[in-house]
């Protein structure tokens, strides 16, 4: 008797479907804004039945908790460059080159909108900066290690971070390598 249990292919149709959906909820929320679509506009610009959404996220926003959730968590490995100065300037350009990105503005958006709409908007918003908070964390806890003192992730956040994500959100100026540099020499 084989007792071998079948081979499971990474991905699949279930993957290909996921993958669908949430570009189609980005490339909505790019074009037309948050609460501006629907399910089935959404099941239709990804190529599948709204039935298969509805049934895989019940309704649009924990759809759109789950899109946010996905590509916020999908980030690169944090930068380990033997020095805090280091460190900092390559996640700046990290980040400005994410919210820069083709849909880093719509999942910015998307955070800020669902933070308004109850529970789970309050914890896609609250698992985003914890999420950042933890990168951060990470690299300065490094930093304390080789003996560097290294401001709090609070201190990134205001001086780095926010005034990133303000030029990003009010298109207020590109996020030029001169100018994420020149953050990361004022706050250090």
């Amino acid at each position: 008797m084989d007792e071998r249990q079948p081979a499971r292919r990474p991905g699949g149709r279930s993957a290909r479907v996921s993958a669908a959906v949430h570009q189609a909820v980005t490339d909505l929320v790019r074009e037309r804004g948050y609460g501006n679509f629907t399910v089935g506009e959404v099941a239709a610009r990804a190529g599948v039945a709204d039935t298969s959404v509805y049934r895989r996220w019940g309704n649009l926003e924990t759809l759109l908790t789950d899109v946010t959730l996905t590509r916020l968590n999908a980030r690169s490995p944090m930068p380990d460059t033997g020095s805090l100065a280091g460190d900092l300037r390559t996640y700046a350009a990290n980040v400005a080159r994410e919210i820069t990105g083709p849909d880093g503005l719509a999942v910015l958006r998307l955070v800020i909108a669902l933070s308004g709409k109850g529970r789970q908007g309050l914890e896609a918003r609250d698992d985003f900066l914890a999420e950042r908070a933890r990168q951060l964390e990470s690299m300065l806890d490094r930093a304390r290690e080789r003996g560097e003192d290294p401001p709090d992730a609070l201190g990134v956040l205001d001086h780095i971070m926010a005034p990133m994500y303000i030029r990003v959100l009010f298109d207020l100026g590109p996020l030029t390598p001169d100018y994420v540099d020149g953050l990361v020499d004022r706050l250090l």
